[in-house]
């Protein structure tokens, strides 16, 4: 069989990303070969896939986790299309992994064609080799100024002739409004995809909701195909770092006496947000990103994240008081990890005539270090260690390079050929590499030189945290829930037989264009 459903929200955020990871690891552990699948993701928050001639590239993150969920390894197809904001009005344009333009909002409809083409081939190809592909939509299929060139939602749906269930986000409140709405606004052709609802992040008495459910059936000619209760433990491969709450996940109890306390910079460009997940796994780590000066006085660690605008994050954060905030906690012993933009900011200068165009800027000046610009971007895999024998590897995805440094600076990693990276100097830690902090022998090496660094000498690693072992089980757990809260024979049908035939006009449709 060929088969393939469209997981559409009624908002961003609304759980569309793990409501398809979970129908992807359901199927996944039915035995059936199942593929994960979004036209055009907008984020910074990505994941490095080498493509099939060897190159490094990029797709949206979310797509490389549900990937996991469907046991596959990553492929660029899964993502063809990638925008990467790096301002409001501006986005880079990563097609089949590689950046091909940046673009407005008014050069976006001259490029869309191309896109749409690509995206519609890369789905094409990878229903041929699978037997269910699971799609995600973007933002809400009701964005009605957007209908026209759409092919991320119905549009999508109207290709490739995919049934389509709407998920709404009932802890936002007004679900039913919007499950409504969503319908309501779409022409009758786009209706008729649309095969009914999944109500996310419920949490009280089922039996208060039954009626409201009802009566959307009835009002829709529609089914609820189940209701996901709230789970706290669902916070890893986040898609947004704005969907983080102040303190990432659940800290357990600390292994010694004493807990960590890390304070990440939520930068308004913040990319890759995800590399301090694997730290919040950690007993007695608690990690929280922030925006306030006074809350970096009592870190233990303040990180300074990737960031899609390295120059302009670094004016923010002259803006806000937060870069006076970095300099005080290193003047004060404590310790600073910049991690790739981060890593940046931490320079004496930064020349920058391709990101910014702003040209020579100052640092942060807390590394005896500079950084260049380059029209060309690196984007690939890395491997290497510390201190020769705790192994590492991440993945690299940047603009900039180091272009001055001291011969005397001592490198944080080496690459396995033996060549330097990053940084250490006094207590500053910096590094063009994400992902190191899922490589559990250098999380534990990492923490606990931060600890004697910051005094934290009642504080002890845990030896047996798995960061790899945490993602799986977080992907079972969405399969879990699929599982036990939704009709999946129904769903099942529907992947397998598409949308019903019968379903009903609700007006009164999208407005005329």
């Amino acid at each position: 069989m060929t088969g393939g459903l469209l997981v559409a929200g009624t908002t961003s955020d609304a759980g569309k990303s793990v409501l398809t990871a979970g129908i992807c690891r359901w199927l996944h552990r039915r035995g059936v070969k199942v593929a994960p699948f979004k036209a055009q993701n907008m984020s910074n928050n990505s994941a490095v896939v080498l493509g099939p001639d060897g190159r490094g590239g990029e797709i949206g993150r979310a797509q490389a986790m549900q990937a996991a969920a469907c046991g596959l390894a990553p492929d660029l197809r899964f993502n063809p299309v990638l925008l990467k904001p790096g301002s409001d009005l501006a986005s880079q344009v990563v097609l089949l992994g590689q950046a091909v333009d940046t673009i407005t909002a008014g050069t976006f409809r001259t490029l869309r064609p191309r896109l749409a083409e690509t995206a519609y081939a890369a789905l094409t190809e990878l229903r041929s080799e699978y037997d269910v592909v699971i799609c995600e939509g973007a933002g809400s299929p009701a964005e009605i100024n957007l209908r026209d060139g759409d092919y991320v939602n119905m549009g999508l749906a109207r290709q490739a002739r995919l049934p389509t269930i709407v998920v709404g986000d009932i802890d936002r409140g007004g679900v039913f409004a919007a499950m409504f709405g969503t319908l309501a606004l779409l022409d009758p052709a786009d209706q008729a995809l649309i095969a009914g609802f999944v109500v996310n992040k419920f949490r009280g008495d089922l039996g208060l909701l039954a009626p409201g459910l009802a009566m959307l059936g009835q009002l829709t000619g529609r089914p609820t195909y189940g209701v996901l209760p709230w789970a706290l433990d669902l916070w890893l491969d986040a898609e947004d770092s704005l969907a983080y709450g102040r303190v990432l996940g659940r800290p357990a109890a600390p292994r010694g006496t004493e807990w960590l306390d890390v304070a990440v910079l939520r930068l308004p460009r913040i990319s890759n947000a995800t590399d301090v997940e694997a730290l919040a796994t950690e007993p007695g780590v608690r990690v929280r990103l922030t925006v306030e000066p006074a809350e970096l006085a009592a870190a233990d660690l303040v990180v300074l994240p990737g960031s899609k605008s390295t120059v302009a994050d670094l004016a923010w954060l002259r803006e806000t008081g937060l870069a006076d905030a970095v300099t005080a906690h290193v003047a004060a012993g404590r310790p600073v990890l910049g991690i790739c933009g981060g890593y940046q900011m931490l320079a004496r200068a930064i020349h920058d005539p391709v990101e910014s165009r702003q040209g020579t800027v100052p640092g942060l000046g807390l590394l005896p270090i500079e950084i260049t610009f380059d029209r060309r971007k690196t984007v690939r895999p890395a491997v290497g260690s510390v201190d020769s024998d705790v192994p590492v590897h991440g993945y690299e995805i940047h603009h900039g390079y180091v272009s001055t440094a001291d011969p005397h600076l001592t490198p944080l990693l080496r690459y396995t050929d033996g060549a330097d990276e990053g940084a250490m100097h006094g207590v500053v830690h910096g590094t063009h590499w994400h992902g190191t902090f899922e490589s559990d022998e250098f999380r534990r090496w990492f923490l606990t030189r931060v600890a004697r660094l910051a005094g934290r000498t009642g504080f002890q690693v845990a030896p047996d945290t798995s960061f790899a072992a945490a993602r799986e089980r977080n992907l079972d757990l969405l399969g879990d829930l699929v599982e036990e809260h939704l009709d999946t024979d129904a769903l099942w049908r529907l992947i397998e037989d598409r949308a019903p035939t019968d379903l009903p006009f609700v007006p009164p449709g999208a407005p005329r264009r």
